[in-house]
């Protein structure tokens, strides 16, 4: 299984988590893994995703995901499982 650790932070609004699901199901990303929370109006989303079944390019999908969180002013990152686990490792 091919793993990313989708972030997602800013202001929050409306739409933001069905925005970015939408495209995740359109690219057929599986969300395995889910947490949100907003703490004074700022909105946090962290997923993991089986990109195994993807239709594009990991970095169409990250160019992608960089433009859907301009139009919804937040900022989403994407990155490779084994990256971010070994960049947060203590």
């Amino acid at each position: 299984m091919e793993k990313v650790i989708i972030t997602v932070l800013g202001k929050d609004t409306v739409g933001i988590i069905a925005n970015v699901c939408t495209y995740l199901a359109a690219a057929r990303i599986n969300i395995l893994d889910i947490n949100q929370t907003i703490v004074q109006d700022y909105f946090h989303m962290m997923m993991v995703a089986d990109i195994t079944r993807r239709d594009r390019p990991l970095e169409t999908i990250m160019s992608d995901l960089d433009a859907l969180g301009e139009k919804i002013g937040v900022k989403i990152r994407v990155q490779r499982e084994e990256i971010f686990t070994g960049m947060h490792r203590i």
